[in-house]
């Protein structure tokens, strides 16, 4: 997939693979890299891949970039299985191609906000391989009803930064809740936020995934 790199210094040993939201592409989150990244971390690579271009059912079958189709308003059924199978194994080939360039997945954090947090959910909850960490912001796990029927045991390991807008009107924070409650239950180690913001990304929340993302690199 096409992407938008950014390196933080020479030879990086980590990367920051990040996934952006329906209908805008990777170069919507490469501004948030001077804000997030503090001195003492190591060398990190950021890759913002952009989502392929579909139609989307719910925007009256306007075609834009987008993880995956969403067919209604049902969160339960509103996820077009097809189209997250197909980005699942679209972001995998980009974990094997860093690894392939000599980061291994213990030392990759998977992110994404809104659509790319919800593949971000879907396919760090099946990853038999667990990632450094899953970050995902503004959004929700699909099939979240129905975790055990898909949860990789391997994956538990691996722990979750989620965050959200207590006033979103895009994917109320209900769903948000529900999910991360379902990944608790399974045994996830995940570390919640809420703030006053609608269906966007603020500084406190720079701040504390800032805090989260020092305690994946020391440790």
């Amino acid at each position: 997939m096409d992407a938008v790199e950014l390196q933080t210094g020479p030879d990086p040993q980590w990367t920051v693979l990040w996934l952006h939201g329906l209908g805008a592409d990777g170069n919507d989150f490469a501004p948030i890299v001077p804000e997030l990244v503090r001195q003492d971390w190591p060398a990190l690579r950021f890759v913002f891949p952009h989502a392929p271009v579909r139609a989307v059912t719910i925007n009256n079958g306007y075609r834009m970039r987008a993880w995956y189709d969403i067919v209604g308003m049902d969160f339960a059924t509103r996820a077009d299985a097809a189209g997250i199978d197909e980005s699942m194994a679209q972001v995998e080939a980009l974990i094997e191609r860093e690894r392939q360039r000599g980061v291994e997945p213990s030392r990759l954090l998977l992110a994404g906000f809104s659509q790319g947090g919800a593949i971000t959910l879907a396919l760090g909850t099946r990853r038999t391989q667990p990632l450094a960490g899953l970050i995902a912001l503004s959004t929700y796990l699909p099939g979240m009803d129905v975790l055990d029927s898909f949860l990789a045991p391997a994956s538990l390991a691996q722990p979750v930064f989620m965050a959200h807008g207590s006033g979103d009107p895009v994917i109320p924070q209900l769903h948000a809740e529900r999910s991360a409650q379902a990944m608790r239950n399974a045994g996830y180690a995940l570390e919640w936020h809420s703030y006053p913001m609608a269906h966007q990304v603020c500084a406190e929340e720079i701040r504390d995934l800032g805090d989260w993302m020092s305690a994946r690199f020391a440790s």
